[in-house]
């Protein structure tokens, strides 16, 4: 027993090491919120020094405790690394929502189940939000969910080039890197991809403040925004998000800096070191650029032929909500719930799709519809020519059999997903629609569903503690691509 606990130990130990880290940064970014609220005189910001020194009390001892030499990551480690640093992450970030005491005027003091939602909503990117009242809230607050969202996209970002590919989740092994080490070690390299992310992602983010300033908004408003933007996050600081803005120019920014937010980062990297052509010569993104010019030129044209708008109003609200839903922003303008049958589908196919991979967005991701488009054609031709040879590539890169597999079973497990979790809603008592599509926008990290309660001009305040759990867990999954999660349930993964 005592051989099988100190190998335990020495299998958990670079995982709680990377924990702690985490932790320790968390709580950095809890400190420099906390220190903006004492600096505007925010009745809130003890709240945030008692979160930090928490925090940081348990990551210090985890980082410590567990401190490694050399950091070097097996696949099975990654798994459970992923999972938990995931959910550590978010259990730590909601606790000074919970300090905050009779804020919110629905709730009462905010309970953890709601701050955990909110939490991870704000991690995953997700945007659904269990706080009403947004304009008068603490701006403490307000910063922190924004901060929680900009840390949580470059997450993404990073592990969907630095891990996942090397997970073999779902046919991401598609996108391995030229930089990063393909030996059994997940992470040899991981510096390398983190800097150069890190510095387009801050770069955009800067750029995307300016312009929403330029454009009429004030500093406080624009930094929140550009962090939660460039995420593809969703948080706005305003209940009626960006419809509480009346200039134009501030509606086309958010669109513009939401489809870059949806572009896979590392092509911007390959940009600015000498070949901007790759953007657009990516199948992802010609395909992602498509997807949404055609959604939201039809959309615009419904509005225009219903009487709903006219031509320059409708491609601007059509334009803004197609794009906030594919890239899973969830920012609203407008009811889209309101203008019919055909702009509600619309939106509720794009909730699925999502955008590229190595975004920050969420969804099934365009690459994987163009895999089963790719594989739906084989099929079909080698049903009329049995005995012929139909080679199978993506962007230059051979299709073995085990990526078309992964993709299959991906899309399988997400559906599947997706109907668990309704039905799991659904013995909360809420409605079916709600129940559906809370589900679609959980797990593919949108934000806004559909209907009255939970629709873009609704909140998730309104549902049951228990529900409220459930979609926590739906917004883990789909951001963590189910099968990171699932195969933690695996006997045979842990006897590996």
């Amino acid at each position: 027993m005592a051989i099988r606990a100190r190998e335990a130990m020495r299998e958990a130990g670079p995982i709680l090491f990377v924990i702690g880290l985490i932790l320790t940064a968390i709580a950095a970014a809890k400190l420099a919120t906390a220190a903006f609220g004492v600096a505007v005189g925010d009745d809130a910001a003890p709240a945030f020094l008692l979160g930090a020194f928490i925090t940081a009390f348990a990551g210090g001892a985890l980082a410590i405790a567990f401190r490694v030499p050399r950091l070097e990551i097996s696949q099975q480690q990654a798994f459970i690394l992923t999972v938990l640093t995931w959910v550590a992450a978010c259990a730590f970030a909601a606790i000074p929502f919970t300090l905050i005491e009779e804020w919110s005027p629905e709730r009462g003091t905010i309970s953890y189940a709601d701050a955990f939602f909110e939490a991870m909503s704000g991690r995953t990117t997700t945007g659904s939000t269990v706080f009403f009242h947004l304009d008068r809230a603490p701006p403490t607050v307000m910063l922190w969910r924004s901060v929680l969202q900009w840390m949580g996209g470059i997450g993404i970002i990073v592990m969907a080039i630095a891990i996942l590919p090397f997970l073999q989740i779902g046919g991401m092994q598609l996108f391995k890197t030229e930089s990063t080490d393909r030996s059994e070690k997940v992470m040899p390299r991981p510096g390398q991809i983190a800097k150069a992310t890190a510095q387009i992602y801050l770069l955009l983010t800067v750029l995307c403040a300016i312009t929403y300033f330029i454009a009429g908004m004030d500093a406080f408003d624009a930094v929140n925004h550009a962090f939660t933007t460039v995420a593809t996050g969703g948080f706005s600081t305003h209940d009626a998000s960006f419809g509480h803005y009346e200039e134009h120019a501030i509606h086309w920014t958010a669109t513009i800096f939401m489809l870059l937010g949806g572009l896979p980062f590392v092509l911007f990297v390959k940009a600015i070191r000498g070949a901007p052509d790759e953007l657009l010569r990516d199948p992802q993104v010609r395909m992602f650029l498509l997807i949404t010019a055609s959604g939201a030129a039809a959309v615009a044209a419904w509005l225009v032929l219903a009487g709903h708008a006219g031509i320059w109003q409708a491609l601007r609200l059509a334009a803004f909500n197609t794009t906030s839903i594919i890239t899973g922003s969830g920012f609203a303008l407008g009811d889209f719930s309101i203008w019919g049958t055909f702009p509600v589908m619309m939106m509720f196919l794009l909730m699925f799709i999502g955008a590229c991979s190595g975004s920050t967005a969420g969804g099934i991701k365009i690459f994987r519809i163009q895999l089963i488009i790719i594989a739906t054609r084989t099929q079909f031709r080698r049903m009329v020519h049995p005995h012929a040879i139909v080679p199978r590539q993506y962007g230059g890169v051979r299709l073995d059999d085990d990526i078309i597999a992964s993709v299959l079973v991906f899309i399988a497990i997400y559906l599947l997903t997706v109907i668990a979790i309704a039905m799991l809603l659904s013995l909360t008592g809420i409605d079916y629609v709600t129940a559906l599509t809370g589900a679609v926008t959980a797990v593919s990290n949108v934000g806004p569903g559909l209907g009255e309660m939970i629709g873009p001009s609704g909140n998730f305040a309104a549902l049951p503690e228990s529900a409220i759990w459930v979609l926590s867990a739906g917004m883990l999954l789909g951001r963590l691509e189910l099968m990171t999660v699932f195969i933690l349930l695996s006997p045979a993964f842990w006897r590996n």
